[in-house]
């Protein structure tokens, strides 16, 4: 037991001479956030709103030609199950019919708030795009125009 003994001294010895004892912990560095990031600098200049012609033929093409159809004669994919049929926007009797204003009603508000067929859904995200509206009526127009 004593040779035991002997050993358990000398390795502590040897911790002792070579540094392995416990030293009094160094406070931990905290540690460095991540970087959040800086919201974006407005642009100096605005961005350039879209052209209201162009926004119109997307809007047409995306809302509009799945009943009206692409050339405007109420025959669309979606048309077959409707019941009133879309309107013919190529009809000249019905173009000499219908107002400026009243199309833009129709636009925004839809067929019901009209008295019309209440499948043709309002547009509401158009009410502060007037300049788009009028474009959407000048596309209905064009189809008047076609021969």
């Amino acid at each position: 037991m004593r040779q035991e003994g002997i050993y358990i001294v000398a390795m502590v010895a040897c911790l002792v001479a070579f540094g392995c004892t416990s030293k009094e912990a160094a406070p931990a560095e905290p540690k460095e956030e991540p970087a959040k990031a800086e919201p974006e600098a407005a642009p100096s200049e605005p961005v350039a709103a879209k052209d209201p012609a162009v926004e119109a033929q997307e809007i047409f093409q995306a809302r509009c030609l799945t009943c009206h159809g692409a050339t405007g004669k109420g025959d669309g994919p979606g048309s077959a199950a409707l019941n009133p049929k879309p309107r013919n926007y190529t009809s000249a009797e019905w173009q000499k019919s219908v107002t400026d204003e009243h199309l833009k009603q129709i636009i925004v508000e839809g067929g019901g708030a009209v008295g019309l067929s209440p499948l043709m859904p309002p547009n509401p995200d158009l009410v502060d795009k007037p300049q788009v509206v009028d474009a959407l009526v000048a596309v209905i127009r064009n189809f008047g125009n076609q021969k």
